[in-house]
């Protein structure tokens, strides 16, 4: 149905990676490349859920927010990654409408949550290194549950946002989407209407998580590294960053790809550059952060956490 200059959508085409197009040969590298990423990805944040729930020695808050990030992992990973491996090898690289807004709500609503949950590992671990005797108070059972309850709000408040003031615009410049999933630049892109409130949303709203939890991250680290050079032990310190270590890395790797696309994006003062920043440098990020650090985060936390070597070194002694 056709409104004036603009025509009703009804279903949207995702470019991909645009050398697909270009060069045949590309799809056969990189599709088992993903796919075994997506793999990994999926069995180990799978894995990690599992592994937590089943091992007793892991009843704590610590283990309680990691396993609500591999949730949050395998969540926004499953949303966009299906999608993109089956553009790899099919000709129709089209998405429906209704499939585009999903796919945006969902990854928005989970990435953002796994901003939240990031900071809250980040006060639990500053209560457990700054204040130990009180730990068990501090952060009890109704606390964690809360902190986790929080994380999921604020990324259902951001994803609803976005997604409801990105789909009420007009599209008339085509049905294409310079991207390999549905994410808000490369959709405004293609809208005729005026996006400056969008751009502006975005602005803000990315701003706020990113700074927000940013500051609560600093501020328990600060405090963290202030409290661990006091210790006269020097076991003690060791023990301490270690407890921090698995965590400090993987927010090193989230945040530091966030924080390069966000802050570069915004280089320029333009609407316009804004938004084609984002789309063809945003590609890039959003590989890393929506794909490779999920597929890190549990061997991250694996590999430098002496309690979870333990419990896996249970389950494969049981099994095999």
């Amino acid at each position: 149905m056709t409104r004036g200059n603009s025509t009703e959508i009804t279903e949207f085409f995702l470019l991909g990676f645009g050398a697909q197009h270009k060069f045949r040969y590309f799809r056969y590298v990189f599709f088992p490349v993903f796919l075994v990423i997506c793999v990994t990805s999926m069995v180990g944040n799978s894995g990690m859920i599992l592994l937590i729930k089943t091992d007793s020695r892991l009843q704590t808050p610590m283990y309680f927010f990691l396993q609500h990030l591999a949730f949050v992992d395998l969540c926004y990973t499953s949303a966009i990654t299906p999608k993109m491996l089956q553009n790899f090898i099919v000709e129709n690289k089209s998405i429906s409408f209704k499939g585009c807004v999903m796919q945006l709500l969902v990854y928005a609503a989970f990435v953002t949550s796994d901003c939240h949950l990031l900071a809250a590992m980040a006060v639990d671990r500053f209560v457990a290194v700054c204040n130990p005797l009180h730990y068990p108070i501090i952060m009890s059972r109704r606390a964690c549950i809360r902190l986790v309850a929080g994380s999921y709000v604020m990324g259902s408040i951001n994803a609803s946002v976005h997604t409801g003031f990105t789909f009420s615009l007009s599209f008339c410049k085509g049905s294409t989407i310079n991207h390999f999933f549905c994410g808000v630049p490369p959709i405004l892109a293609l809208s005729c209407s005026s996006v400056g409130i969008n751009v502006l949303l975005l602005v803000v709203f990315v701003g706020f998580n990113l700074l927000s939890t940013m500051l609560v991250i600093i501020f328990s680290y600060v405090n963290i590294i202030t409290a661990i050079l006091k210790m006269s032990s020097t076991a003690g310190r060791k023990k301490s960053f270690s407890t921090c270590a698995s965590h400090l890395t993987a927010v090193t790797i989230f945040y530091g790809t966030l924080c390069y696309m966000y802050l570069e994006s915004h280089s320029n003062n333009s609407q316009e550059n804004i938004l084609w920043y984002c789309v063809f440098y945003g590609i890039v990020a959003s590989v890393f952060y929506g794909i490779v650090i999920p597929t890190l985060n549990p061997l991250i936390y694996s590999l430098r956490n002496k309690e979870v070597k333990e419990a896996l070194k249970v389950i494969w002694k049981k099994f095999f």
